[in-house]
């Protein structure tokens, strides 16, 4: 009975958010309180809402700081130079823009943290997207994909779990998979050129020499037939790309976008603090330094790099609080969407639920299955790593896997491996905090990515276990 009544919870969740019945925030409350209610456990809802907050509490101090971290460092400039050269490869064609928040995506997840991934990526590429009015949930799911791939590394979380689950040496995990991650990257930059292009033949084969700068005149934008740049700040489109807007209305979306959009960019913003760029430089290396090097918990990582960057940088209150308050919708958001997130883990865990869905999934594995069960586990892990936390299913779910397998004869290597498939899609399942970061940075509605991204990350999945297969690491 639970585990119909866990399947059917979900099923409601995604269903409501995807369809926009209800807000995440107010699905992820209501709909796991009905449901506990349902199985006859509406007393202890309190309690297993205490628990999921106290469980999560840490990655929601840790969001809200790091939104504040780097929220004052994009707005000191650090990130400039790389927006800068972002754009200048992307320049505005709409195949390249892609392509580059791919790249980006999967640099920056080199630190092993989503929610800096996110940040820097969504303010490096969202004034491009907006002014050139492409879609915000490509750029949505092309970050979440690539950062589900690089979330693998030893340092991001996954590999360390099925390490320790299962006892093992986590650069045994995790060296052999490198050829099939690599696959898998190399899926999403293929991916992100396909939607590029897309894009291109939807909006037109756009050129814009001077992305940066504001203050663009009216009358340098103009229709023509395409190729390289003109004067500074030309935004010239080709006949060559579909249906496009006119050069007047170019003109009028510049005009309305311009105070929002680019606001990041201003290269003449009152908050630039040029002077202190390699102490902020410095300060960022040595904070990802000693996330990487687990000095400390994260969250007092950045609650103390969060204290420096503003008292350092804006030295006066008045300027502290108006950095702060600047940030203040993001860190709401991002919390408030992190607490509620723990009522649904709370009585999906409290309640049994996520026992009884994951024993009956590795019960209707057929025992002529059992020689396979690295590819089995493989697949398993698509779905429950979406519907599931990592460590639900990296310490409930995956030692019953290794034990099966090794009835069989698999060893408990290629279990482990097998388990990182599904993480491309588990970046956007909606108990990871970070895709809030993403989705609420981005001004994307959740069910809307969701929609977008799900059937794009289940391919690249099945292409890291497909390559893990043909390469006989699994």
């Amino acid at each position: 009975m639970l585990t119909i009544l866990g399947f059917a919870m979900i099923a409601t969740f995604l269903v409501l958010i995807m369809t926009k019945k209800m807000s995440p925030i107010a699905a992820l409350v209501l709909i796991p309180a009905l449901f506990c209610v349902a199985v006859g456990q509406g007393a202890q809802l309190g309690d297993y809402v205490i628990e999921g907050v106290g469980n999560l509490a840490p990655t929601a101090a840790m969001l809200m700081f790091a939104i504040v971290y780097f929220g004052v460092m994009i707005d000191v400039g650090l990130f400039d130079p790389v927006v800068r050269g972002i754009l200048r490869f992307c320049k505005a064609d709409p195949m390249r823009i892609v392509v580059g928040t791919a790249v980006l995506a999967a640099i920056v997840s080199l630190d092993g943290d989503g929610s800096t991934t996110f940040m820097i990526t969504v303010s490096a590429m969202y004034p491009l997207y907006k002014r050139l009015k492409m879609s915000l949930v490509v750029m949505t799911g092309v970050a979440a994909t690539a950062n589900g791939v690089m979330n693998t590394l030893p340092w991001g979380g996954p590999t360390a779990r099925a390490a320790t689950a299962l006892k093992l040496d986590a650069s045994e995990i995790f060296v052999p998979m490198i050829p099939a991650l690599a696959m898998g990257l190399l899926a999403v930059f293929v991916l992100a050129y396909v939607l590029g292009r897309r894009e291109r033949k939807r909006l037109g084969m756009l050129t814009l020499d001077e992305a940066l700068v504001r203050d663009a005149e009216p009358e340098t934008v103009t229709v023509g037939a395409g190729g390289g740049g003109g004067g500074a700040d030309r935004l010239r489109k080709s006949p060559a790309g579909g249906g496009a807007a006119s050069a007047a209305g170019a003109d009028e979306d510049r005009d309305a976008d311009d105070g929002e959009e680019f606001q990041g960019l201003d290269p003449n913003r009152p908050t630039l603090r040029p002077k202190l760029y390699w102490f902020n430089a410095g300060l960022t290396a040595a904070l990802l330094t000693a996330m990487i090097m687990e000095l400390m918990p994260i969250p007092v990582l950045f609650l103390l790099g969060a204290a420096l960057a503003l008292t350092v940088n804006f030295p006066h209150m008045p300027d502290q609080r108006a950095r702060i308050a600047a940030h203040a919708d993001n860190v709401l958001n991002v919390s408030g969407m992190v607490f509620a997130a723990a009522v649904f883990t709370g009585v999906l865990t409290g309640t049994g639920m996520v026992e009884h869905m994951a024993d009956w999934v590795v019960g209707a594995v057929p025992d002529a299955m059992g020689p396979h069960m690295a590819v089995v586990t493989g697949l398993l892990s698509l779905p429950l790593t979406y519907f599931m936390s990592n460590d639900g299913f990296y310490f409930g779910v995956l030692p019953v896997l290794a034990e099966a397998g090794a009835a069989h004869g698999v060893s408990p290597l290629e279990i482990a491996r097998a388990s990182l498939a599904g993480q491309a899609l588990h970046m956007s399942s909606p108990l990871v905090p970070a895709v809030y970061v993403l989705v609420g940075m981005a001004k994307v509605e959740f069910g809307d990515h969701t929609r977008f991204t799900v059937k794009w990350a289940v391919l690249t999945s099945l292409v890291v276990l497909a390559a893990g297969v043909l390469f006989g690491i699994m």
